[in-house]
């Protein structure tokens, strides 16, 4: 299984509004001063909220304190706050509090710590902390391993549009690992991460299509979805993207796109691009040759 990325700050949300759609009060003036960059006011303002018990504004400070705005960085001071918030039931802070104690910051790593605030989180359908449950039962980290829990709690995220659990439901279909084999499942829930720009389900999609697992062989389709991981900079769907374009396997044939996919896979990093390379090359004339570099030159990844 894949891991969601571990920086708190991927993890804690901090929304803001507007003066237009904001009452005048502390706690939304403090979101308007924080929106506009200005961090003091906007803790001067939610600092005596929080020491009174707002949950909002404990959440607020403890975002600041972690990622250093306005404020010297502290994440013993951030998991202080979260901590208060937490306490109060506050699904957001229980998984930012469950983040701090997960990846060991302000506090010593405890992963049964961090299980028990994300399963407070995931209760109450918080989806990242349902991804990250998922994750602790798939590794037996802070729980007894368990691929049924896992699978279950996998699902609950992906249905609420998390394109990491989307993907790893999709590989739990895939083994059967937790739950029956279903190769259509897979694809439909691998498909689901494709869509949201997760470029290794990408890649599987494509394999999918091009070895007729859980849908009709497609060759096209497959290499639709190879460009597209190829696109956003996935090395073995660029080295596979080359040699597709060489034998014209669900596209028409290329040499000149063949060397350019190739030729960035090797220079990326991926050594068995090397041969294909150069038996593309060999079939070429130099000016396709220059052409080719000069596209793998100027190429730029694709966002998603």
């Amino acid at each position: 299984m894949t891991g969601m990325g571990r920086r708190l700050s991927a993890g804690i949300i901090l929304a803001f509004c507007t003066a237009a759609y904001c009452e005048a009060g502390s706690f939304e003036d403090g979101d308007v001063a924080y929106g506009h960059g200005d961090y003091v006011a906007a803790r001067d303002l939610w600092l005596p909220l929080a020491e009174q018990g707002d949950a909002r504004a404990q959440i607020m400070l403890g975002g600041m304190y972690a990622d250093g705005a306005g404020v010297e960085k502290s994440y013993q001071t951030a998991l202080d706050w979260f901590r208060r918030a937490a306490e109060q039931g506050n699904s957001r802070a229980q998984f930012n509090l469950g983040t701090l104690y997960e990846n060991g910051q302000g506090t010593a790593q405890s992963y049964p710590d961090a299980f028990y605030w994300f399963r407070e989180a995931a209760d109450q359908g918080h989806a990242g902390a349902q991804y990250h449950i998922a994750l602790l039962y798939a590794s037996g980290r802070g729980t007894l391993r368990s691929a049924s829990d896992a699978t279950k709690w996998l699902r609950l995220a992906a249905e609420q549009g998390v394109a990491g659990a989307q993907f790893d439901l999709a590989q739990h279909y895939a083994k059967g690992d937790g739950i029956s084999k279903d190769l259509t499942e897979a694809l439909k829930w691998a498909t689901r991460a494709a869509d949201q720009g997760h470029v290794v389900a990408k890649y599987d999609v494509a394999i999918m299509y091009a070895n007729g697992h859980g849908t009709p062989k497609d060759e096209q389709k497959a290499t639709e979805w190879y460009r597209s991981a190829a696109d956003q900079g996935y090395l073995l769907a660029q080295s596979t993207l080359g040699l597709r374009f060489s034998q014209g396997i669900g596209v028409q044939r290329d040499m000149v796109q063949a060397l350019k996919w190739l030729t960035l896979a090797f220079d990326r990093g991926d050594a068995r691009a090397r041969k294909d390379r150069d038996v593309v090359a060999q079939q070429m004339t130099p000016t396709q040759i220059r052409l080719a570099q000069k596209l793998a030159t100027e190429w730029k990844p694709a966002l998603r």
